[in-house]
């Protein structure tokens, strides 16, 4: 049976098999942060359809990163009466340090499922 598609993306699969890993290492590893796999290995898909390709993913790990900004905000605003700018700076930074790997990753996956000619093909089984 295949997976669906947000399942296929939060596991960083193959956009057109559902099938195969996108990267080499797990999302949240900080090893080998900007290698991707080049093809599938289950269904040969290419995912570096032209060079450069994955530019344009930063705009998603830019938004990533404003979403985090806003989100530590808030909940330093709910959760200390009184907060200081050390403690807004220091928990964004720390925050942003450890997602960092799955906000890199993330961003070339919703780019590639996004903007990548790569659509989805389900077998058919006899």
């Amino acid at each position: 049976m295949a997976k669906g598609i947000v399942s296929s993306m939060l596991g960083a699969k193959c956009p057109q098999c559902r099938k195969g890993n996108l990267f080499p290492v797990s999302v949240f590893s900080f090893n080998k942060l900007t290698d991707m796999n080049k093809s599938c290995d289950c269904c040969n898909a290419n995912f570096q359809p032209e060079p450069r390709f994955y530019d344009g993913a930063m705009y998603i790990s830019y938004a990533f990163s404003v979403a985090l900004v806003i989100t530590v905000f808030v909940a330093i605003n709910i959760l200390v009466a009184e907060p200081e700018l050390w403690m807004y700076l220091t928990t964004i930074v720390v925050i942003n340090i450890l997602l960092l790997p799955a906000m890199l990753r993330f961003s070339k996956v919703f780019y590639l499922y996004g903007m990548g000619k790569l659509k989805y093909k389900e077998k058919k089984s006899i």
